[in-house]
């Protein structure tokens, strides 16, 4: 199975999205998602069933266009035919990329791709693995933002259509008020000049748009409003040429209501293009934060190139104020970086040799080096990009009704302007055309499913970029709108409720002794095995490497050193080994009350020590905690730990339940019982050790900072580590549905209470389209409150 996502010009309501994606998901091996906000299909195909062409020849059969990205390259290296060949195949080959040509003699290559998990970096990237280099056309501008430029055209269209409409507009008032104007703009033919433009070179859009859905078997609101617009802008050319024949007769114009119409939509749809153009601002602010150049050695020398440029393993200079091109680890130097775009501490880290620096982090003060580990889309930054996209092009379960409902909205409302034209026509004023006919095209004015199709994805697109600026990341819709069922949230202790950076507190024994334990924990990855070799290199003692090593999970470990048997761990373990504990039991049991982890250390079945480690709690925990439970939120600690540490440090925050001395394979399990129980339960954890527990509850969050990010293991990441994120995540959670559910409502309510107003004969035409107008933009403009509403 691979992805892929195409972005898809033309659609226009929830009407065009549902009906392109039910007819991708009936071909062999494709599951699609389609987001009208976003314009993008997300797509997983079986390439062995289908290919990309494939795809994109089924929406383009549907009257929709698929856009690629066209982008031109530099290449550099090419030394016969065979070199362009070889490139040229190659990106051929990529899924994602629609069509390549790579000309030798200009040295150059034009590559047009579907943007998504395609972009210039990665195209460059691929042709520097084949041997060769590449870069951004030299002496091209920068493209101008497409979205920007399709705004400015909505816009000129609309200043047209309205210098136009106005007269007519004008005219309508006549009717209404009885305001004299010259005669000339009460003439049929001058009226016809004016309506014909609006109709037929501004509307041509919709004329267009509604041809490519019937034909293909659809209908969507272009063909609402050119069934409208052109039942009254024909029967008005009728009413107009009966003057030719009876120059006494006062014809019945509605010029006026198709040539408002078509302004009405387009200013709605303008507003509404504008609007929405806010919602991805969240995504925008991210890439801007990436730094665009690079201080390269190349060949001993500093070169400043574009940042697309650097590879792995590349050497770069970073210098005092500038950011931090890629991700890397630093070789030379000691600085302090800024990460708060990432980790939301304001308080820069101190950065020294072997540390891992973040790309478009801040270097505060210090000149390092650094050599490059993870560029373009795999650096920490881009991770970030990629999980809002994802989750803004994700669909919630709470938008399938809406989705349902659109795909048989347009037919059912052509349905009922026939039905509403022919009762007024049979019974309520018989043998009267006119009343029937405007009431008939009120019923497909006011029937729009763009409001239903903007209601949700809107929502979700500006929450989830909302809740990334507050660094915390919604993997999709579905889990936007999970997070907020929840009513039990389970806690791991350490890295979570605590600091994951334990030191030694106390130590009971002798020299020999230390060196035996420090030794024996060297080779464990254990957060409190590395406080203990820390503790050891302190003294400056030697270690040396264990004979024979086995950690013994949730217990402790066993090893051997210089023919020594050594045993490290809680007194269950040392006492299965037949070794007196009694003595001790009292002296470990203060530790434990105190919040400390206390191991004893055994040699040759012997107790020669006992060691203290305790874990800090992290500052933010105990308000947190909290607010969590001021939410109605059950907070329960799960831990390895024994229960008297557990306890000491779950009263130290404000939490009750605890959960202690649980095997990490026994996790999962604790879990599944409190669903069992009935409970809406998120863990919460590193997203490594406790994978399958992050796996198994409704909400995965996983805890890390940017250079930590566990995507792949959770639902929900809180970068940083503030445990404050978590009550902020479902408050967003919460603020986002609740936004959802209004939008639907309104939605609903609008057609549910408009529909029959029109059909009963109370809605001018006019009326009804700039009430339709406004429906979509009243549902985005709401969905954008969501990014000043308050979540602290």
């Amino acid at each position: 199975m691979k992805q892929v996502n195409l972005p898809i010009e033309g659609m226009t309501c929830a009407a065009c999205s549902t009906r392109i994606e039910k007819v991708l998901n009936k071909m062999d091996g494709v599951d699609a998602k389609v987001n009208l906000t976003t314009e993008q299909a997300a797509i997983d195909y079986d390439s062995d069933k289908v290919t990309v062409d494939d795809l994109t020849e089924r929406v383009e059969k549907l009257g929709y266009h698929v856009k690629a990205t066209q982008s031109e390259f530099d290449v550099m290296g090419m030394t016969c035919a065979a070199c362009s060949s070889r490139i040229e195949r190659v990106l051929n080959k990529q899924p994602e990329i629609k069509s390549a040509t790579v000309n030798l003699t200009t040295e150059s290559a034009v590559v047009e791709y579907y943007p998504g998990n395609m972009d210039d970096a990665a195209i460059i990237q691929r042709i520097q693995k084949l041997g060769y280099d590449a870069k951004a056309k030299s002496g091209n501008a920068e493209k101008a933002d497409e979205k920007e430029e399709a705004l400015k055209k909505k816009k000129y269209k609309l200043i047209i259509s309205a210098l136009l409409s106005l007269p007519l507009f004008l005219t309508m008032l006549t009717h209404i008020f009885g305001i004299h104007l010259p005669h000339i703009m009460m003439n049929p033919w001058f009226q016809f000049a004016l309506a014909v433009p609006v109709q037929f070179i501004i509307g041509w859009q919709f004329y267009v748009g509604a041809y490519k859905n019937l034909r293909s078997g659809g209908a969507n609101m272009d063909v609402l409003v050119a069934l409208g617009t052109s039942a009254a802008f024909f029967y008005s050319l009728y009413e107009a040429v009966k003057t030719v024949r009876q120059p006494a007769y006062q014809p019945h114009l509605y010029f006026e209501t198709s040539a408002v119409l078509i302004t009405l939509i387009l200013f709605g749809k303008y507003l509404e293009a504008r609007a929405k153009s806010q919602t991805t601002r969240a995504l925008s602010s991210l890439l801007s934060l990436q730094a665009k150049e690079a201080r390269i050695i190349r060949n001993n020398e500093e070169v400043m190139m574009p940042v697309e440029a650097v590879k792995v393993g590349d050497t770069l200079i970073v210098k005092p104020g500038e950011k931090v091109p890629v991700d890397g680890v630093i070789v030379k130097g000691y600085t302090a970086i800024d990460e708060s775009m990432l980790t939301g501490e304001s308080i820069p880290a101190e950065k020294t040799v072997t540390d891992t620096v973040i790309g478009a982090t801040l270097n505060k003060n210090g000149h390092i080096t650094m050599r490059a580990t993870k560029v373009g889309r795999d650096t920490a930054l881009q991770s970030i990009v990629k999980v809002v996209e994802q989750a803004q092009g994700s669909k919630a379960p709470i938008q399938r009704m809406a989705d349902m409902i659109s795909g048989y909205f347009v037919p059912l409302v052509i349905g009922l302007a026939v039905l509403t034209f022919l009762v007024w026509i049979l019974f309520v004023t018989p043998a009267s055309f006119e009343p029937a006919l405007v009431a008939a095209i009120a019923v497909l004015v006011i029937a729009c499913p763009c409001a239903l199709g903007l209601a949700t994805p809107t929502s979700i697109m500006v929450g989830t970029g909302r809740a990334a600026e507050q660094g915390i990341l919604f993997k999709g819709g579905e889990h936007l709108e999970r997070t907020h069922a929840i009513d039990t949230i389970v806690l791991d202790k350490t890295g979570t409720v605590t600091k994951g950076k334990p030191e030694v507190t106390d130590f009971t024994g002798d020299t020999e002794t230390l060196q035996y334990l420090a030794a024996s924990e060297k080779a464990s990855e254990h957060p409190l095995a590395t406080a203990i070799v820390d503790y050891a290199k302190e003294q400056q003692l030697a270690l040396k490497e264990p004979e024979y090593f086995e950690a013994i999970p949730g217990h402790g470990i066993e090893t051997q050193i210089d023919g020594h048997r050594i045993l490290i761990g809680n007194c269950k373990l040392i006492a299965e080994q037949n070794i007196a504990v009694s003595h001790v039991v009292d002296e470990m049991a203060r530790y434990e009350q105190q919040g400390k982890t206390a191991m004893l250390i055994a040699v040759d079945g012997q107790i020669r020590g006992i060691v203290a480690v305790q874990d800090t709690v992290k500052a933010s925990a105990a308000a947190a905690i909290h607010d969590m439970q001021d939410m109605g939120i059950d907070v329960i600690m799960l831990t390895g730990d024994n229960e008297r540490t557990a306890k000491a440090i779950a009263q130290s925050v404000g939490i009750d339940n605890v959960i202690a001395q649980v095997l990490p394979e026994d996790k999962a399990e604790k879990i599944r019982q409190l669903q069992a129980a009935g409970r809406k339960v998120a863990m919460v954890g590193d997203g490594i050790n406790d994978a399958p527990a992050l796996a198994l509850a409704d909400i995965g969050i996983a805890i890390g900072t940017g250079t930590e990010v566990a995507i792949e293991a959770a639902d929900v990441t809180i970068l940083g580590g503030e445990l404050t994120l978590i009550p902020e995540a479902i408050k967003i959670s919460h603020a986002t549905i609740r936004n959802i559910k209004q939008n639907l409502g309104f939605a609903f309510g609008y057609n549910v209470l408009g529909i029959p107003v029109a059909a009963l004969g109370l809605l001018a035409p006019w009326i009804a389209g700039a009430a339709m107008a406004l429906s979509s933009v009243s549902v985005v403009t709401n969905a954008l409150r969501l990014k000043t509403i308050n979540i602290r």
